[in-house]
This record gives structure tokens, C-alpha cells and sequence, in this order.
């Protein structure tokens, strides 16, 4: 597949296949993966606003960058436009080039909170807090759903309303917020969010193949495509999509991100923190049950790697 270049608020991308912001998994270490295998530009996982503003310890944990990263981007959640803004401006986001605002994230506890995807209720809202980041100077972009429900899709209008209030860029989960991440995509609706306005259009939702991301370009005529859970199950879709040569390699790339985690994090956090993302690895991997099951009780890295290495050798 061809890949183009993607031009995001005067930032250059040489390509148009991003690495969507995963909670508990896109760490710098797992993020600096996919950009090796392909990935154009990647993004911290979500991170409080008011945690920032709190200074709390483990929020700002979630921002470590590496070199790796030429363009830095965040991604933010929060409610207040003023807090938000202040969060842009701070000294965490400081070495970020790119801020993006989650009004997608479904779960119960920021929806109840009037975070996420409860920001495609208030529109004017949504526009009050892009705009105040967009004050802080900073390249600001969104990710949004079709709606609430699939039967009062806001595509289109919530779309214009992010580019009027400043936003460089939009990524479109084709899915409402009641489906979670299940059921099928709605092509049409980013389709109409991509002819509604003239900022680049990121389609999200369903990715786990080359043919899958042909699809979505087909469908609905985005700029590029972004991979969530298709990443944490197959890092190497990158590669495969961008037809970039590699050699697959399943337990490189899991000692790879433990020995950079370990470089920051204490041992026990680490091996706590790669359970899941070793789960992933291991889908499918003749052998893996087992090992899965060892590594999710594994409180060290060597206890961790020892369970691999029974896998693969």
C-alpha cells in the first residue's frame, strides 16, 4: 500500500499511519517500537489534566519521551478549559510538539465526569477548551466518536466545530460511544466528518491488517489511518501496511521493551506494568497459554524473561 506524507500544523510527516494512544500500554519504549516498524507518529497514552496541575507523580510518569520520537505528541483528557490550558503550558507538556485531546474515551468513570466522549454532548464546551489550548501555542488535534449513540451520530458537526475552534487535525473512531470498541465501523460517518472539513481526517477503528486499512482509505476518503488494539497484538502491522522490510521477531521486541523500561522504571514496575503487553505478544503463539499464564503472576523481569525464553528458545 502507498503511504503518503501528512502534514499536521505546519509539522511535516513522512507518512500517514499513526499509532493511536493506548491506556496502560503506549509507553515510550512501546511507542518507540512502532515507529521503527513504521508508524509516523505515535502518542503518549491519555493523560489528567488536573493530575498535571496536581503534580501528581503517576500521571506524570505517563509523559516519559525518548529521542526516538522526533515529533513528540501527548494526548490529554480533561473538562475545564482553563485547567487544560494550563496543562498545555506546563513544564510536563513542554517537550511536546503535538497535544492531542481525547473526546472519545467511553469509559463510565470520565464519561460520569463529563470527560471523553461526554464532551460530544457540549458541543460549545468542546470548543471552549480547544480553542484555550490552542491559546498555549501548541499544535492541538482531536480525537472524537461518532456520537454518543449510534442512532445521534454528531460527526459532521462536532468535525467543523474542532477545526472553528483551532484544531490542526481530527481523528475519527467509527464507532459510537455505547458500542465501545465492538460492532461494526461507520465508514459513512468519518466519510462525512473528512468532506465537512479541510483539516487532515484520521480514521480509526477496526485496523488489524493491510487490507483493513485499505478499506478504511477507500470508504471514506481519510488522510491516514490510525491503529489501536491492531498494534498491541502486532506491532509489525506497521511494517506490514507501509511495506516496510522486517524479520519478525516476537521475543526481540518484548526483551527490547523491557531492557528500555528498566533504564527508567524500577524492576518490580516494570514487570508488573509489561503483564499485559506480553499477553498481547503471546496471542496465538503456540506455547503462549502457559506462558501467559507464569508472566501474569511474574513480579520480576528475569522471572518474566524466563517464561519467554521457554517459549521461543
Amino acid at each position: 500500500m502507498e503511504t503518503k506524507p501528512l502534514n499536521v500544523g505546519g509539522i511535516g510527516l513522512k507518512g500517514n499511519i499513526l499509532l493511536a494512544p493506548l491506556a496502560g500500554f503506549t509507553d515510550y519504549a512501546f511507542r518507540g517500537i512502532c515507529l521503527d516498524l513504521g508508524a509516523s507518529l505515535s502518542f503518549t497514552e491519555m493523560v489528567s489534566c488536573k493530575g498535571l496541575m496536581y503534580k501528581n507523580e503517576n500521571t506524570a510518569i505517563l509523559l516519559k519521551t525518548s529521542p526516538a520520537e522526533k515529533v513528540k505528541a501527548a494526548q490529554i483528557f480533561g473538562n475545564d478549559p482553563a485547567i487544560m490550558r494550563a496543562a498545555c503550558e506546563s513544564e510536563y507538556l513542554a517537550p511536546f510538539d503535538i497535544i492531542d485531546i481525547n473526546m472519545g474515551c467511553p469509559v463510565p468513570k470520565l464519561f460520569s465526569n463529563g470527560e471523553g466522549s461526554a464532551l460530544l454532548l457540549d458541543i460549545p464546551l468542546a470548543e471552549k477548551i480547544i480553542s484555550e489550548c490552542r491559546k498555549s501555542g501548541k499544535i492541538i488535534t482531536v480525537k472524537f466518536r461518532t456520537g454518543v449513540t449510534a442512532d445521534k451520530p454528531v460527526t459532521a458537526e462536532f468535525a467543523r466545530a474542532c477545526e472553528g475552534a483551532g484544531a490542526s487535525m481530527i481523528t475519527v473512531h467509527g464507532r459510537p460511544r455505547s458500542a465501545y470498541y465492538s460492532g461494526e465501523v461507520n465508514f459513512k460517518e468519518i466519510a462525512a466528518a473528512k468532506n465537512a472539513v479541510n483539516i487532515p481526517v484520521i480514521g480509526n477503528g477496526g485496523i488489524f491488517t493491510p487490507e483493513d486499512a485499505a478499506r478504511m482509505f477507500s470508504l471514506t476518503g481519510c488522510d491516514g489511518v490510525m491503529i489501536a488494539r491492531g498494534a498491541l497484538h502486532n506491532p509489525y502491522v506497521f511494517s506490514e501496511i507501509t511495506e516496510k522490510p522486517f524479520v519478525k521477531d516476537i521475543k526481540g521486541l518484548l526483551f527490547r521493551q523491557i531492557n528500555e523500561l528498566k533504564k527508567i522504571y524500577p524492576d518490580g514496575w516494570v514487570a508488573r506494568n509489561m503483564r499485559k503487553q506480553a499477553a498481547c505478544y503471546l496471542k496465538g503463539v503456540k506455547g503462549g497459554k502457559q506462558a501467559k499464564v507464569r508472566i501474569l503472576s511474574c513480579d520480576t523481569t528475569d522471572g518474566m524473561k524466563a517464561a519467554i525464553d521457554e517459549v521461543f528458545g
